[in-house]
């Protein structure tokens, strides 16, 4: 079951919680209850990546869907690794690019597509989803072609990659790649509109795909399962602390939900980079976010997170609890690229610029007898034009097929709510 943040006597089951998006109060949906998998962490190493998949995500869904059904969309969703790779002596890079839209995005956007396809009947249903980048491409490719789903993904103009582009507007079918002059912050503000309008929802069915769905944030919580095994694999016995590149703050969050969960960590760093509304936040006090900068990192473009109500519910509203269980660093545009071209020059390892920030953070926290892990948050070669300009490789570089076949169809709608209206009844 799901209660809301604002509300405890919110009751939803999962189908409910993942179709309604956010919670009858507008709120965000949180878990009832949180179970410990002592069991599982005893023998993590004896399971699958499937398995662990399985077993994670098990008591979140209940009874709903059934345990065959399940294991499917499961094994679904875990369909590709998660590599583990010593970059130095004591510190990893945590892979979770080697999805089908290579970025960390794809064990979420699959298990939502999977769930909402199996609830789903005669009804049409709109996903909507605001993204920085690589939400809408994994959004895309997991929702393609679902049978009565429609996906709106509203994106800034100018403000994604080419390759993320064209990896949410060449899709086509079912999938509706719509661009607004403005900020991912403006996009994200357009889809809460669109879940708080009652009359909207009275006439047409939305649900979303962003992190705010528990459907969605919740498979994260996998990979922090998958990062225990694996280190435990490689024989790691010392502290470790992990560094999670962080723009909506769910990946950090499932983090936190983890060690709730029964894993332990000794630090976990949320790396930002310039805008760095939680860093400011953790060391003042003071929650004031600033315009959102446009950056190489640009997935992390976010000035105010939706996730980070989900991590302070876990810490129970209590400032100082989360303060001294959260690390907040920020990084800046030369610091990002600095490393991007450290790593290179020491280790042959190519960072995009998500895993830069990770990586940055991580070493300022690392002490001498800890084992330090940043998470890789998407493939380089989505962000070729930066890795280009500092380390002069080209995208034939790297063995990924980057052939798009079909033509991009974009959409673009202004930066107001009518617009957004306007365009689902179009499409209705």
């Amino acid at each position: 079951m799901f209660t809301s943040l604002i509300n405890s006597n919110i009751n939803d089951s999962f189908k409910e919680s993942i179709f309604n998006g956010l919670s009858p109060d507008g709120s965000l949906y949180f878990p009832k209850k949180i179970n410990a998998l002592k069991d599982i962490i005893f023998n993590i190493t004896s399971l699958s990546n499937k398995e662990i998949g399985f077993l994670v995500m098990k008591d979140f869904v209940n009874d709903e869907i059934p345990e065959r059904k399940l294991k499917s969309i499961i094994n679904n969703t875990i369909n590709f690794d998660f590599p583990l790779k010593n970059i130095d002596s004591n510190i990893f890079s945590f892979e979770l690019f080697h999805g089908p839209t290579l970025a960390f995005k794809d064990v979420g956007a699959s298990f939502l597509a999977n769930s909402l396809e199996y609830f789903t009947e005669n009804n049409i249903l709109n996903i909507l989803v605001a993204t920085s980048g690589d939400t809408g491409a994994a959004v895309a490719e997991s929702f393609h072609k679902k049978k009565n789903i429609n996906v709106i993904v509203l994106f800034p103009k100018g403000k994604i990659s080419s390759f993320q582009q064209k990896q949410i507007s060449t899709k086509g079918d079912n999938i509706h790649a719509v661009e607004i002059d403005g900020s991912f912050d403006d996009c994200q503000t357009l889809v809460k509109k669109a879940f708080n309008d009652k009359d909207l929802r009275k006439n047409i069915n939305i649900s979303s795909a962003n992190s705010i769905n528990v459907g969605r944030w919740l498979p994260q919580i996998i990979y922090y399962f998958i990062l225990y095994k694996e280190l435990k694999k490689n024989g790691v016995k010392s502290k470790i602390s992990i560094s999670v590149p962080s723009g909506n703050f769910g990946n950090i969050c499932a983090g936190f939900m983890a060690q709730k969960m029964g894993l332990n960590f000794d630090k976990i760093i949320s790396s930002t980079n310039i805008n760095d509304t939680i860093p400011r936040y953790l060391s003042s006090g003071v929650f004031s976010p600033n315009e959102t900068q446009r950056t190489i990192s640009n997935a992390m473009d976010v000035s105010i997170p939706n996730n980070f109500p989900r991590i302070e519910k876990i810490f129970e509203n209590n400032f100082k609890k989360l303060s001294n269980n959260l690390i907040g660093e920020k990084v800046n545009e030369i610091e990002t690229k600095e490393e991007i071209k450290y790593t290179f020059e020491k280790s042959k390892y190519i960072l995009d610029p998500h895993g830069a920030v990770g990586l940055v953070g991580l070493k300022r926290n690392l002490g001498k007898n800890q084992t330090g892990v940043f998470f890789e948050t998407a493939h380089p070669i989505k962000f070729i034009d930066s890795i280009n300009q500092i380390l002069n490789i080209k995208q034939d570089y790297f063995d990924v097929e980057t052939n798009f076949k079909n033509n991009e169809f974009i959409n673009s709608i202004d930066n107001n709510y009518p617009s957004l209206i306007n365009f689902l009844k179009k499409i209705n």
